[in-house]
């Protein structure tokens, strides 16, 4: 062969080789190709082997695992109710909850531990739970039904969240400190007291988590306190700032105790009556625009004032002043349910209960209310069932009911069907059901778990140098 020829065919046979090399790689490896300029499916690949392995690990986990009762006993898997369990994987997020005495939490309801036996907590399992105080108490009540829902989440039906016996074992540690009905009920001093129970409670908490262990470990960064009232918790936030709390906003919050990007918004127990199988459509709500409640408020709540002088004479809509002492619940309940839009505008504070009577009304919210901020709204999409209003735009002249009347009845009818989808986010209960205020809380704090973990490993960076370590 002539030497010029061998010169062309060796690069064409080291091209060749490359090629076959290349597809006898993709074979052997399993590697699926496509196309970018097609539409093709990716053939799916064969994880079978793969996933039985995870789900071992997992299963081994799982059982090495320790978790309570409800009684909170550690729960012995061999005994012949370990099979009625809730099963560990399935659960959005592991809690461990701190045993406090029961002056933190249920003796705050009269609860009294029987004398023998040294129990912390009542026996759910079998019906002995204390009930909450009526009236607006109950709107603040969040820290009860956490709780109640932790005490029994090893038993069906099971919740997103599980309650484990070790610490290290929890994406968060939980906190059960009433706040929110310490502040109602001992928020002031007693004679011969000089400092409120409710001070004095708080004062001990701090002392109590400081010398935790669990504590130390985060910083209290994995830790969840319900501060549900604007005013719970008033003493002691400033230094258990690096908590995630519970809250109903951050109207009372300096940015430094409180952010959206640390915390959760939880919705308040909504005191009107839940409509079920509400087949009260537009048609059937003669009221265009409802409101009722407190008309003078301080710091932010001016706006009501303004509206109420601009709103109250016009038709179609009810703008009046009414409180719990004049069966304020019931009448706000009849009211909205026979409204087709109910204002929700910013009081003392940028949130209010009234939203989640709406919400449970099906009266469509207008939220007025740059400030406020929304339970789960990573989640969940307010603008399909609500409308939003500046307060700059909602005091202008004919703004506001040129906008309401501008909703067609289309429009309305879109909203209120998605208001019946999602009024079962805002239904406190025990036992919780599915995606209930209960779940959906659990959920938000699993949500917040990654950040947790980046914060706590960004804080480990120096730790064995700072020790002296090597």
């Amino acid at each position: 062969m002539p030497p010029r020829a061998r010169t062309l065919l060796l690069p064409l046979a080291a091209a060749t080789l490359l090629v076959a090399s290349t597809i006898f790689l993709f074979a052997a490896t399993g590697a699926r190709w496509r196309p970018a300029d097609t539409g093709l499916p990716v053939p799916a690949a064969d994880f079978s082997s793969a996933v039985e392995s995870a789900d071992s690990k997992t299963a081994t986990a799982a059982k090495e695992l320790s978790f309570l009762d409800e009684n909170g006993r550690p729960d012995d898997p061999s005994s012949s109710s370990a099979a009625a369990r809730c099963d560990p994987s399935r659960a959005a997020i592991r809690v461990f909850m701190y045993d406090l005495p029961p002056e933190f939490h249920f003796g705050l309801l009269g609860w009294v531990p029987p004398p023998a036996g040294g129990a912390v907590w009542p026996d759910v399992g079998r019906g002995a739970a204390p009930r909450y105080p009526g009236g607006l108490n109950q709107q603040h009540s969040i820290e009860y039904w956490l709780t109640l829902d932790l005490l029994s989440s090893s038993s069906p039906p099971c919740g997103a969240a599980i309650r484990v016996a070790d610490s290290r074992d929890a994406d968060v540690v939980f906190v059960p400190f009433f706040a929110s009905l310490s502040y109602n009920r001992h928020s002031r001093a007693v004679p011969p007291e000089k400092v409120s129970r409710d001070k004095a409670l708080q004062e001990q908490l701090v002392r109590y988590l400081m010398e935790q262990p669990e504590w130390k470990r985060s910083g209290g960064a994995n830790h969840v306190i319900v501060a549900h009232h604007p005013n719970s918790l008033l003493h002691a936030r400033s230094v258990l700032f690096p908590a995630v709390f519970v809250l109903s906003d951050f109207g009372r919050y300096h940015p430094r105790v409180a952010s959206l990007e640390k915390d959760v918004i939880a919705p308040y127990k909504h005191m009107a009556k839940t409509f079920l199988n509400d087949s009260a459509g537009f048609d059937d709500r003669p009221t265009l625009l409802y409101f009722r409640g407190a008309i003078y408020r301080k710091e932010g709540g001016n706006i009501r004032q303004e509206l109420y002088y601009m709103l109250k004479d016009k038709k179609d809509v009810y703008f009046a002043f009414g409180s719990v002492q004049d069966h304020g619940a019931s009448k706000a309940s009849q009211g909205m349910h026979s409204s087709k839009f109910c204002l929700n505008i910013a009081g003392d504070t940028p949130s209010s209960n009234r939203l989640f009577d709406a919400i449970v009304s099906h009266c469509v919210p207008v939220i007025i209310s740059e400030d406020i901020e929304l339970p789960y709204e990573d989640a969940l999409d307010y603008s399909k069932f609500s409308i939003f209003v500046r307060s700059s735009d909602a005091v202008k002249k004919g703004y506001l009911m040129r906008l309401i009347r501008g909703v067609s009845k289309h429009q309305w009818i879109r909203m209120w069907k998605r208001l019946k989808e999602v009024d079962k986010h805002f239904e406190y209960q025990y036992p919780s059901q599915k995606d209930d205020a209960v779940q959906m809380i659990w959920q938000a704090l699993a949500r917040k778990v990654p950040a947790i973990r980046l914060k706590a490993h960004r804080s480990r960076r120096f730790s064995r140098y700072d020790r002296g370590g090597k």
